[in-house]
């Protein structure tokens, strides 16, 4: 790594960098309105730092609604211009670890090493390689340092407070949630966990023809490094160029792979980000890093069922019902926020064909945003803190809807979902 490009991982140093941009958090920069500049500077700063903070900053970067609408575009291509040139680790640095973590010289693991990296990310980078059985192979290696650099950004209160502000949930039951915020890029940084959760999701989605899950090679895995079946395919941009039709199809298996393994296999990746989707010519869909997956509690499993069924079924009071339940609210105003804002999030299943657009996205970015600081703004007495696992459901689904709004088509999605309802 070129020292202009080397990783801060120390505490001091990250919050230096942040600093640079003028905001304490980082990420309250994201929601100011001075200029394009300053988002642009905002897209280069979080990007280069990794760790968390590129993380909230690739949030930013592609979920309708977190940045200014006047300054949505000049940071969305900020950040997607840096995602494309990101710091890669130097080769040496690469195969000392690759070496280190499996226990053997590169040369013995594998028949063909491409020393440059095809894509760096918050965590990693990726490498192609041929197995000596022949089979090509995306190895995924942790970038040298970043563990220490995310533990120092989740010792920034302030920089995962910034990232809950922009979804108007800080201070709205933060310190449970700063919690689940901690133990999820904890656990991302664990690769046998990620390996794992990939092959769980494979065994859920088994079946569907058009559901692309790469195969993990345990054997060639361990901590810090993860390797699966390469794939290829196109982007989410160029996908989104695609005929109507072919469009419509697309949609419909993204709305399988995230709610058939929410519904069914009791699970959900909370990182919908647009890179981790390939889209095959003969129409599958690949599906990429499992590094943050969220469980459904058992005691919400079959609740969740019967909102969703309620959803599909046009069941107003049924639906409510099991929201409240979903939710753990206690009545009062706060309740009726909230009832308000899920039942808006699920306008595609009620008003089934519907079209998600990134007008739609944004405006439940609003809501919920609105819905906190009316509560904090009344001192509600009626509030409840937002049950476990809520905000990263949440995150999925600004996210994933933030992705088929790209497509902007009219789908039945409600139907989809009757195709695998339990």
């Amino acid at each position: 790594m070129s020292d202009e490009t080397k990783l801060p991982s120390g505490r001091l140093g990250r919050l230096v960098r942040l600093a640079e941009i003028g905001a304490r958090t980082g990420t309250s920069l994201l929601l100011r309105r001075d200029g394009d500049d300053a988002a642009k500077r905002a897209a280069e700063v979080l990007g280069n730092l990794r760790g968390v903070a590129a993380k909230v900053g690739q949030m930013a970067g592609y979920i309708d609604g977190l940045v200014p609408e006047e300054h949505r575009d000049a940071y969305q291509r900020s950040m997607k211009s840096l995602l494309a040139a990101a710091p890669r680790s130097s080769p040496e640095a690469i195969r000392h670890l690759v070496e280190e973590e499996l226990g053997a010289p590169l040369d013995r693991l594998f028949a063909e090493w491409d020393e440059k990296a095809i894509a760096s990310a918050s965590i990693g980078q990726v490498h192609r390689a041929r197995t000596l059985e022949g089979a090509e192979v995306a190895v995924k290696v942790q970038h040298p340092g970043v563990a220490e650099a995310v533990e120092a950004d989740l010792k920034n209160a302030g920089l995962l407070e910034g990232a809950l502000s922009m979804m108007g949930t800080r201070k709205v039951g933060s310190a449970k949630m700063l919690e689940e915020v901690r133990a999820r890029f904890r656990e991302e940084l664990d690769y046998t966990i990620e390996a794992r959760r990939q092959i769980e999701f494979a065994r859920v989605l088994e079946g569907d023809p058009k559901i692309l899950i790469p195969t993990v090679d345990l054997d060639r895995s361990s901590r810090r490094v993860l390797t699966t079946q390469f794939v290829r395919g196109r982007t989410l941009d160029e996908a989104a160029a695609l005929p109507e039709r072919d469009r419509v199809e697309l949609c419909r298996t993204l709305w399988r792979f995230v709610y058939k393994g929410t519904l069914v296999g009791e699970m959900f990746n909370a990182d919908p980000h647009p890179g981790n989707y390939f889209f095959q010519d003969d129409g599958r869909v690949a599906f990429l890093d499992f590094g943050c997956v969220q469980t459904i509690p058992e005691k919400r499993r079959g609740v969740a069922r019967k909102l969703h069924r309620a959803a599909i079924e046009r069941d107003e009071a049924t639906f409510a019902e099991a929201a409240k339940i979903m939710l753990e609210t206690r009545g009062g105003d706060h309740e009726k926020r909230v009832l308000s804002y899920i039942r808006r999030a699920f306008e595609p299943q009620f008003s089934s064909p519907f079209r998600i657009t990134r007008d739609y996205v944004a405006s439940l970015v609003h809501h919920m945003r609105e819905a906190g600081r009316e509560t904090l703004k009344t001192g509600d007495t009626s509030f409840v803190p937002m049950p476990e696992g809520m905000l990263f459901m949440n995150r999925l689904q600004f996210g994933f809807y933030s992705v088929l709004a790209r497509f902007d088509v009219e789908v039945d999605y409600a139907a989809e979902e009757r195709s695998f309802m339990p």
